[in-house]
């Protein structure tokens, strides 16, 4: 790893954990003195989210919370394609989160700066995603509470596929994983939320993969079997075709068709989220699609839990895709018919509402199509990287 980025990232972990103590506890006139767990943004663990926001109320309009995330990172990574480096020292996080609860109408807003890391893919800094990508109002929303099980929404919505969320600090680890790459993360559109006893019903009018096409319906499927147990099961697709492509929006995923399977075991100090997945892309020759594709994958996620500061989050990951580009068959990885593994151990330690990780990864890429992998040419098969980010959740 990069000595500078090794020093930098270990000297702000090193401050933010010796100011921990001191801002566990600190908390505003504003504070709430009971701990409460809003619904946004979710949070999946091991990170948790500050229990005391700032908070007023606002009569009839209910009652606002305020609360946010400022974190910095280092990474460093071999065989970095000819457009990235081999290490970057970013900010990772500087987002605000203010949102409504107690009345009929609502709102949710997340206001700010952010980076999306993900396995295998070249790193793009904060200030150039968030342009790039979302824009400084990633996710914002309206939500109607009709009754005490269904609710509807309207804006731009984290999405309903898949076992991983969009920004770093919700997740069990710092970079999305390979399967992540094949699903949307934000969509602008409409949802209808409907719970009743054990079964949780979501679905979803929107523009995939921000395309601005309101095309797409993704909906998601919700059991809980009890204390420890829940089983999802989420698909999608494009009702329609659309030939835009640009970052946010890779045309072969776009017109595809996504189902997810997604379990949740908690089992003392263990939580294990095993999940599977299947794509399609049909044939669209106006986007150069001119023989059906797709993905098969699946992902073995596990926390550990040593007392109340310190986790371990592991994850393996499988994906496999199909055709071959003689054929005109879609690229959903690196090139038509391409397969990948990856590897990823993530330590957490987090004292109040200071929080340090470290992550090591590991992606190795197989059947890869010449200068859609990894290095300056394209042509190396696997990628090695380290990161370490730390941060205050408020």
């Amino acid at each position: 790893m990069n000595s500078k980025i090794f020093f930098f990232s270990a000297t702000l972990t090193a401050i933010a954990l010796a100011a921990a103590p001191a801002l566990a506890n600190d908390y505003s006139d504003g504070a709430q003195t009971t701990p409460i767990m809003l619904a946004a943004p979710e949070l999946s663990g091991p990170l948790t989210a500050n229990p005391h926001p700032w908070s007023f109320s606002a009569g009839q309009f209910g009652r606002i919370y305020a609360g946010g995330i400022a974190s910095v990172m280092g990474l460093s990574q071999d065989n970095s394609k000819a457009n990235d480096k081999n290490s970057h020292l970013d900010i990772s996080n500087l987002q605000g989160f203010i949102q409504s609860t107690g009345t009929p109408l609502q709102f949710y807003a997340q206001v700010g700066m952010y980076a999306l890391p993900a396995l295998g893919t070249p790193y793009l800094r904060a200030s150039k995603e968030t342009s790039d990508t979302y824009g400084l109002l990633p996710v914002g929303y309206l939500t109607y509470v009709a009754n005490n099980n269904l609710s509807l929404k309207a804006g731009k919505l984290p999405t309903l596929l898949g076992a991983e969320n969009t920004f770093s600090f919700q997740n069990m680890n710092i970079d999305r994983g390979l399967l992540w790459g094949q699903e949307n993360a934000i969509n602008r559109g409409i949802e209808a939320d409907y719970a009743q006893g054990p079964w949780t019903l979501n679905m979803s009018w929107n523009d995939g993969f921000y395309s601005n096409r309101y095309t797409w319906l993704t909906g998601r499927v919700t059991y809980d079997l009890g204390a420890n147990d829940v089983i999802a099961f989420d698909a999608g697709g494009n009702m329609a075709h659309t030939s835009l492509s640009r970052f946010e929006t890779p045309v072969a995923q776009d017109n595809s068709d996504i189902f997810n399977l997604i379990y949740t075991h908690k089992a003392g100090v263990w939580t294990f989220n095993p999940s599977l997945q299947y794509t399609h892309v049909g044939t669209y020759a106006s986007a150069g699609i001119n023989h059906a594709g797709a993905s098969y994958g699946a992902a073995f996620r596990a926390n550990y839990k040593f007392d109340d500061l310190l986790n371990i989050s592991g994850r393996a990951e499988y994906i496999s895709t199909t055709g071959n580009a003689a054929e005109g068959a879609p690229n959903l990885l690196y090139g038509a018919g391409s397969k990948a593994w990856s590897l990823t151990l993530t330590p957490t330690y987090q004292v109040g509402r200071i929080f340090a990780r470290a992550e090591a990864s590991y992606v190795h890429a197989s059947n890869t199509t010449a200068g859609d992998a990894f290095g300056n040419s394209g042509n190396n098969t696997s990628q090695a990287r380290m990161i370490f980010e730390t941060g205050v959740l408020f």
